[in-house]
């Protein structure tokens, strides 16, 4: 497995970046539609867009699949994405907005939260703070498949800053980061077993608390971020200011409202672009919902 995978990202690159995102999306769009991954992908579409008829959910899983295919086949070309040559203006793959925000994260000495979601290609935001200085820990979930988990290992560690792989134990690393002064990064758009209990499109889903736990914790600042992509690979990558969270009656941020707050910020950013996001994921299991507690006797 791992020579093949090798192979296929030394393709990757021997085809440069923009043929290789065409070809990597082309591929997995053709592909996809006949994997079990498709079947949750529809499920998905129905719930978040009941409106839509069945063509117009089809049409979405398709660029759903094209956008993943993309992202699989630039993870070859992740450390030149946002090179450019500054006599060819036309050469630049990647616009920031909201320089501001990473400048003031950067320099105002305090820890601070960045959420994100898996929308265009989501590797992009731990990048962008590498090259703009900041400090910051992107928490991420290592490919199950152990060949595939070295290969982006490798590849993340040459373009981003730190790195903490999701598991046991990893909560007091993400702890010390944030407690040391610097910044976290995590992706919020799925699934967390032991997680809170928030809305997404309407219907309840879990989400990982951990960010609303530490901005309760430490008062700092949480943005989001997100990423959209434009004609084939190139990007358009977005810092929010800070977000105004909930709070309890006490005065402290309140973690399951900070936690909505978050994840509305990102169905927005998905209902912008819906064929963006990555569907295929099982986002919506009322089955693992906490059930109601029985009245007491």
């Amino acid at each position: 497995m791992i020579p093949l995978i090798r192979t296929l990202f030394w393709l990757a690159r021997r085809l440069g970046t923009d043929r290789a995102s065409r070809v990597g999306g082309r591929l997995v769009r053709i592909i996809g539609p006949f994997l079990p991954a498709h079947r949750t992908a529809m499920a998905n579409l129905a719930l978040a867009f009941p409106d839509l008829d069945p063509a117009a959910r089809r049409a979405l899983a398709a660029q759903a699949w094209d956008n993943l295919g993309r992202t699989g086949a630039e993870y070859a070309h992740l450390h030149t994405l946002f090179d450019f040559d500054e006599s060819d203006p036309a050469s630049q793959r990647m616009q920031v907005s909201g320089e501001g925000h990473f400048a003031d994260l950067r320099d105002d000495g305090k820890p601070g939260l960045i959420f994100s979601a898996h929308l265009a290609n989501w590797e992009l935001p731990a990048i962008c703070a590498a090259r703009y200085g900041l400090d910051a820990t992107a928490i991420f979930r290592p490919p199950n498949d152990a060949a595939s988990a070295r290969l982006v290992q490798e590849v993340r560690r040459q373009t981003m800053g730190g790195l903490a792989a999701a598991g046991q134990g990893a909560v007091f690393a993400m702890q010390g980061v944030v407690e040391r002064g610097g910044h976290l990064g995590q992706l919020i758009d799925q699934h967390f077993t032991r997680g809170v209990v928030v809305e997404f499109f309407g219907r309840p889903v879990l989400v990982n608390p951990l960010l609303g736990k530490l901005a309760r914790h430490y008062e700092c600042p949480v943005h989001g971020v997100r990423v959209v992509r434009g004609e084939g690979a190139r990007f358009s990558l977005e810092l929010t200011p800070p977000l105004e969270l909930p709070r309890d009656a006490t005065g402290a941020i309140d973690v399951q409202g900070a936690m909505q707050a978050m994840t509305r910020v990102v169905e927005d950013w998905i209902r912008e672009n819906p064929g963006q996001w990555l569907w295929m994921h099982r986002r919506w299991r009322p089955s693992m919902l906490p059930k109601p507690k029985a009245p007491a006797a």
